[in-house]
């Protein structure tokens, strides 16, 4: 039997092309000084401005923030990488999170069946924990990793190892439960379950090779965990 649970954030928990296409159409204006500059930079995020919506390859899908600060800013000679790291932070922390799901209900659920959540983002820790707070789930997690917090980020297993440990619990009755092939090969690597759900970008013939069960969204794991 599956034991606990260890989901990604972006894309998981909250719809990936809604809540992100804000913080990109938020940042851009802050960092770039023409809109050629604004052009290349969009260009560099795999983001196209007119639909609001990210390429397959979008570094923002998968790499930590520290990762995308490093693709975009040779092309921002103004900033420092610090600078702009601080400030792609604080534009995540305001972010508007779009919730896949009735995430109170949904893993409120989890929760009363005596599952263990946890938590494993390559954002980091603070704006992550905002965003947990402001969905009024963050009290229902019994563990939250950021990029920034001592693990690394993923595709590497560190956060989930750390959250087996501090817990006490046996990786093979766990699962992570992601979006992207990033989350699915840090599942496996930490000897996990891997539960691919589709919103994402990514699609199901991209997660299915990758994973145990490809899902629509978090809401279908009660009627998976039945079954297993």
């Amino acid at each position: 039997m599956i034991e606990a649970l260890i989901f990604d954030k972006d894309g998981t928990l909250f719809d990936f092309t809604a809540s992100w296409g804000a913080w990109v159409d938020g940042l851009l204006p802050r960092i770039s000084q023409t809109p050629a500059q604004r052009d290349a930079l969009a260009a560099a995020l795999g983001f196209d401005t007119a639909t609001r919506r990210f390429a397959k390859s979008s570094p923002v899908i998968a790499l930590t923030t520290p990762e995308i600060a490093d693709v975009i800013h040779p092309l921002l000679p103004q900033m420092t990488l610090a600078q702009l790291t601080d400030l792609m932070n604080q534009e995540a922390k305001s972010a508007p999170m779009l919730p896949a799901v009735d995430l109170p209900a949904v893993l409120g659920g989890l929760r009363a069946r005596g599952l263990r959540l946890g938590l494993a983002t390559n954002d980091t820790e603070t704006p992550a924990r905002t965003h947990l707070q402001n969905a009024g789930i963050l009290d229902l997690f019994d563990f939250v990793a950021g990029c920034d917090s001592g693990w690394g980020g993923k595709p590497a297993a560190g956060q989930l190892n750390a959250f087996v440990q501090q817990l006490g619990l046996n990786a093979a009755r766990c699962a992570m439960v992601g979006d992207s092939l990033h989350d699915l090969h840090a599942g496996r690597t930490a000897g996990m379950k891997a539960v691919a759900v589709l919103t994402g970008v990514a699609q199901a013939d991209d997660l299915a090779p990758h994973a145990d069960v490809v899902l629509p969204d978090i809401g279908h794991l009660p009627q998976w965990l039945d079954r297993q």
